[in-house]
């Protein structure tokens, strides 16, 4: 399982490779939301997203011999990403199982950071399987995106920067909301937190009808999703929490939100006229709750994660210009 031994291990091979992304606030987006909120920019990270310290983290951790073998990775876009390019920098190849309804944006970044794509039917086929084939096959190390103690500590390095970064503004006792889907970046940041800042708690953040951690948190134990259902927060759609990322949760986190499509575009909208940023839908989980669960938020304060900013033009267009 992952510690905080692990986590600051992972922060130290990050260091020169990962960009210390910032801690934004705005005016306007407090009066909105009613409290100050100060918004973790991990949309300006490489690849767009937090995904690339989970892949620095595992790839950088596996021994020579076996890196130099490749590495294999399932994923909707971000992680994706993020692998493809962390392995582009260690100089490795990568494959990286793709749903064919991902992003194009995504699909096509994944591919120019130089990995080969394997496109699948998410709806018929099994992406865990498939990614455990290939990697039989060809001998690739696979690289979960969320249950992997490796990944999971390289994402606790967001906790390590929000623990800093709030003390040097002033902020303590009050939540901090994740958007969550596996969970590996929900652990992550409050294995962090439990450490560096325990005044801070971490709240998971999820679109509704897919809040498989909030509904597991609340009833002790995990409930996955029902199949079949629809969001434009595709990042972070998953099943159910992982294996090893929801007792970390059930330790560590408060009780999660869920938020409508409509608040997501909402809180997509407010990033990106009061803090000149683009936030993708599922990253944008965590503001919409911000702006619209306040009174279920203890504190003057709030910290919010936006997770990544990869999103189709086409669909940002339509967000921040409706009609």
């Amino acid at each position: 399982m992952t510690d905080i031994a692990m986590v600051e291990a992972a922060a130290r091979r990050l260091e020169g490779a990962g960009r210390l992304t910032p801690l934004l606030s705005a005016p306007l987006l407090d009066e909105m939301a009613g409290r100050r909120v100060f918004v973790k920019a991990e949309c300006l990270q490489h690849t767009g997203s937090f995904k690339f310290r989970g892949a620095w983290s595992a790839i950088s951790a596996l021994p020579e011999d076996i890196r130099g073998r490749g590495v294999i990775a399932f994923s909707s876009g971000n992680h994706a990403q993020g692998v493809a390019l962390a392995a582009c920098m260690h100089g490795i190849s990568a494959m990286i199982v793709m749903p064919s309804d991902a992003p194009a944006t995504k699909i096509d970044n994944t591919r120019a950071y130089g990995a080969e794509v394997v496109l699948y039917d998410r709806d018929r086929e099994d992406r865990d399987a498939i990614g455990e084939k290939l990697s039989r096959e060809r001998g690739l190390t696979l690289i979960r995106p969320y249950d992997d103690a490796a990944v999971i500590a390289g994402q606790g390095t967001v906790g390590l920067e929000i623990a800093r970064q709030a003390r040097a503004a002033g902020v303590g006792n009050c939540d901090v909301l994740v958007p969550c889907g596996g969970g590996g970046l929900t652990s992550g940041i409050a294995i962090a937190l439990s450490s560096h800042a325990p005044d801070l708690r971490v709240r998971t953040c999820e679109p509704a009808g897919f809040d498989d951690a909030a509904r597991s948190l609340a009833a002790g134990q995990i409930v996955p999703n029902q199949p079949g259902g629809r969001t434009i927060c595709d990042a972070i759609v998953t099943p159910q929490p992982g294996r090893m990322t929801f007792p970390v949760m059930s330790r560590l986190c408060g009780p999660g939100f869920a938020v409508s499509d409509d608040e997501v575009r909402a809180a997509m909208t407010a990033a990106f006229s009061h803090l000149k940023i683009v936030v993708e839908p599922g990253g944008a989980v965590a503001l919409a709750a911000a702006l619209y669960r306040g009174n279920e938020l203890s504190g003057k304060d709030v910290i919010v994660v936006a997770s990544g900013g990869n999103v189709d033009g086409s669909l940002y267009s339509q967000v921040i210009l409706p009609g």
